[in-house]
């Protein structure tokens, strides 16, 4: 499977064809008539390199739709999600977000999955004054364009999702401490923000880096990787991945026989049994990453998203991306209520800019830029379950596991 890096030529096809659609400040509809439904578009990867998230981002966006509708819609209106496969491409997304709103004359906007899709998207919403809250997509360059309608629903973005797992590791006493570490890492504009904001905080501690390397999206033999890896033999191997790739070099690991004593790795190990299930549950041991939701927090209204997600798609945890997508259709539906209308979503905006908004992931807020400002919550998995270790008010596990299996 391939997967198109987002470029700056890629950001200007977006904005040409946006402009060119034509924008309107009244959102495509109006809030008092509630003979129609209100229609929210979005694009997202079902098929493609995303699919496993972009199925479960859909998923959490029809949890939203029933549960909204369950309670009588949103200002008096029924809502409809209205949802486009943008295969995972770049230049399909942006005509995705152009159909929807020329075309197929949607209300409103929800996000896609990933900064490599939100990046051009988020453009055509721009310039067609749409609000636009997504929810995934969290490098910092998103937040960088003086957007006015962007949003990320979760709690910061890329450069700070390691934040509290630095904490932890700073903290140790000195015997336990890592003294070298390694970056391998996706060429991803996720990804890297992760792992540098990391490596900074950590060499600036004395924790000398003795391997980094990043590696394209084709890549799927991860055996040289592994190998060299091995060979610096880091104490703290820090691993950038989306979910395939983490999958993959973790298998490589195994197949090398090199196990660290902390091993840290980005978004893969959050998709809850099919993590355990690529890799081995016997491999996931011990292993760190950041994530934005649990299962079993006790925010408002988690409880009751996770029954309907089971009542809808069977038994089950749902993915961490199917909690995201909720929780970003949650900040636009507190925006919409307390604006009482959806004509004007620069107003949108503007509300979601200067207040709170409490959503199944915690409560959320933002900087000017759309930027959310908070602290992830660290995972790890311990005995075959993915628990909460960080920070220690919302542990859903009093202990954290020192070495990965074997280690």
């Amino acid at each position: 499977m391939r997967r198109l890096r987002w470029c700056a030529p890629a950001l200007a096809a977006a904005a040409l064809l946006a402009a060119g659609c034509g924008g309107s400040d009244n959102g495509g509809g109006s809030g008092s008539d509630s003979s129609k439904p209100i229609r929210i578009g979005a694009s997202l990867p079902l098929t493609g390199d995303f699919s496993e998230p972009g199925k479960a981002a859909q998923q959490g966006y029809q949890v939203w739709q029933k549960m909204v509708n369950d309670r009588g819609g949103l200002l008096g209106r029924k809502v409809q999600v209205v949802v486009r496969d943008d295969a995972s491409d770049q230049n399909t997304v942006v005509a995705d977000y152009n159909a929807l709103i020329s075309r197929q004359k949607v209300d409103m906007l929800l996000g896609t999955f990933s900064s490599l899709l939100n990046l051009p998207a988020s453009t055509v919403a721009e310039r067609n004054r749409k609000l636009y809250v997504e929810p995934a997509g969290g490098a910092p360059e998103i937040f960088s364009r003086g957007y006015k309608h962007i949003f990320f629903a979760q709690q910061a973005t890329a450069d700070h999702q390691g934040d509290v797992f630095a904490q932890y590791i700073l903290s140790l006493p000195p015997s336990e401490r890592p003294k070298t570490a390694a970056y391998p890492s996706l060429d991803d504009p996720f990804a890297l923000p992760v792992l540098q904001g990391l490596r900074e905080k950590f060499e600036k501690a004395g924790i000398k880096t003795v391997y980094t390397t990043k590696y394209a999206s084709e890549n799927t033999n991860f055996d040289s990787i592994a190998n060299a890896v091995k060979a610096a033999n880091p104490d703290i191997l820090m691993h950038g991945a989306t979910f395939a790739d983490g999958v993959n070099f973790v298998r490589a690991l195994d197949k090398v026989g090199f196990k660290p004593k902390y091993f840290f790795q980005t978004s893969a190990p959050s998709f809850a049994d099919q993590y355990s299930k690529g890799i081995g549950v016997e491999n996931t041991e011990g292993t760190f990453y950041a994530v934005s939701w649990d299962a079993k927090a006790e925010t408002p209204g988690n409880a009751a998203f996770v029954k309907q997600f089971n009542q809808m798609f069977g038994a089950g945890e749902p993915a961490e991306d199917a909690a995201d997508a909720f929780a970003a259709a949650q900040v636009m539906q507190a925006a919409v209520k307390a604006v009482g209308s959806i004509d004007d979503q620069t107003k949108l905006a503007d509300w979601i800019r200067s207040h709170s908004v409490n959503t199944i992931l915690g409560p959320l807020k933002w900087d000017k830029t759309g930027a959310p400002q908070g602290q992830f919550l660290i995972g790890q998995w311990q005995s075959g379950k993915s628990q909460i270790v960080l920070p220690k008010a919302a542990a859903t596990s009093q202990t954290i596991v020192k070495k990965n299996a074997g280690a």
